[in-house]
């Protein structure tokens, strides 16, 4: 067999090579948390706003979270004195659930990692 138009043609038992790298194969990266860490409870905070009336906050806070009715004032009053109060604490998720059902509630609410 001959050359066409200036190439050999291709032998079927000729192995095709591909370039090999030899750059260093990153693993990928696990994250670890330490026990501590992952112990540590969030918050749900309610804050004071102009809007709510503070019977309505106690209504609020007795049947969301069953708290007595001695707890849910004492907790409405840090709210209107202090500014803002710690109504729960849990897991982030849980923490999560009750904040966005404060704010259904037309309460303003937040959660954060407990310091």
């Amino acid at each position: 067999m001959g050359r066409q138009n200036g190439a050999f043609p291709a032998s079927p038992r000729a192995p095709t090579l591909s370039p090999v790298s030899t750059a260093p194969v990153k693993e990928p990266e696990v994250i670890s948390l330490e026990a501590s860490e992952l112990a540590l409870p969030w918050i749900t905070l309610v804050w004071n706003d102009p809007v709510n009336l503070m019977s309505y906050v106690v209504y609020v806070f007795e049947t969301y979270f069953g708290y007595p009715r001695a707890k849910a004032e004492r907790l409405m009053m840090d709210v209107h004195t202090l500014g803002k109060a710690v109504v729960s604490l849990g897991t982030r998720e849980a923490m999560e659930t009750d904040c966005m059902a404060m704010q259904g509630f037309g309460l303003w609410a937040t959660f954060e990692k407990n310091q």
